[in-house]
């Protein structure tokens, strides 16, 4: 993952926006930076949120990106701000030995920006967007199975089965018969061809969510591991803090939402419906955070209106709790 927001059903119609961090405010107030501060940033994406922690405080931040074309672009930080900023690219689930490697554990804040970047929607050839045309591809580092391999290989049902937990697509089945009808004629190579498909088997009317917002999503999330690795990257976080250290999660959609809100819920020692992605809470554990926001933190209507990207975003924050307290 990479830091951004994607929602890409939030585009304006005149085309790219400027990334712009979102709830900014609202997670520099959650992490409150500090003068000699340690803290990570996992979703890296443009630097948003790592250039706000530096301005912030006089502290260091260990900036991660599983993108390399986000960690490239990003050389330019050390320049700014030389040894006050690492940046590593990783994934979630090697954030633990990445902080320790880096001198970063145990760290005063850890920060999430999950889902897709706007610069990756914007880049077409990425594949990530459903209304710019470009390769079938999605993956964040370029490595693994592409979005076009599913597409192509898997057998019907494994397809349908995707679109439905990953995307919510109530329609997977009927998507997934006409992507292997489709391909059995030619292979499905651009993200236009299987917008159009997605438009074909549900329509599209004037307003409405694209029709191909819940499979885009659906095979991204499942081409990068996105959901495992928010719950690799949140148990990571909870060992690589120090008592006192905060913790603020920014999501876009209810799979990513879900799992943050079990985890935190779960380590505060409330009660939470069960998730097969979440991290498993010991039974009867002692908390080991305390929440900052019992409700998520949402945009403003006037966020909204600047960052169209912003609207379904939400913010979860808590602290780490002395365990020896």
């Amino acid at each position: 993952m990479t830091g951004g927001g994607g929602n890409e059903g939030s585009l304006p119609p005149r085309g790219p926006v400027r990334h712009t961090p979102v709830l900014l405010p609202q997670v520099l107030t959650a992490l409150a930076p500090k003068d000699g501060g340690l803290y990570i940033d996992c979703t890296f994406g443009a630097g948003g949120y790592t250039r706000a922690i530096l301005d912030a405080a006089n502290c260091r931040v260990l900036a991660l990106d599983r993108d390399p074309d986000a960690v490239a672009s990003g050389r330019s930080f050390i320049q700014e701000f030389g040894d006050r900023i690492a940046l590593v690219e990783s994934r979630f689930a090697e954030l633990a030995d990445v902080a320790e490697a880096q001198g970063f554990s145990p760290a005063d804040g850890v920060v999430f920006d999950l889902g897709v970047s706007s610069m990756q929607l914007d880049e077409a050839g990425r594949g990530f967007s459903f209304m710019r045309d470009g390769p079938l591809d999605m993956r964040m580092s370029s490595t693994g199975v592409s979005a076009a391999d599913v597409v192509n290989t898997f057998e019907q049902d494994a397809i349908a089965d995707i679109l439905y937990q990953f995307g919510e697509e109530r329609r997977s089945r009927a998507i997934a018969r006409t992507i292997v009808a489709a391909r059995a004629e030619k292979p499905l190579e651009r993200t236009s061809e299987l917008a159009a498909l997605c438009v074909r088997v549900l329509g599209q009317k004037p307003g409405d969510k694209h029709a191909a917002t819940r499979t885009f999503q659906a095979l991204r999330l499942y081409v990068n591991d996105e959901l495992d690795e928010v719950s690799n990257g949140l148990a990571a976080a909870e060992s690589v803090l120090r008592p006192g250290g905060r913790l603020a999660v920014v999501t876009f959609h209810s799979l990513e939402d879900r799992i943050a809100k079990q985890f935190l819920n779960d380590r505060a020692g409330r009660v939470a419906a069960p998730s097969r992605h979440a991290p498993a809470a010991a039974e009867q554990a002692a908390p080991t955070f305390r929440l900052i926001t019992r409700k998520p933190v949402e945009p403003t209507d006037e966020e909204v209106a600047a960052n169209p990207r912003a609207r379904s975003a939400k913010l979860r924050a808590a602290i780490k709790l002395d365990p020896t307290a």
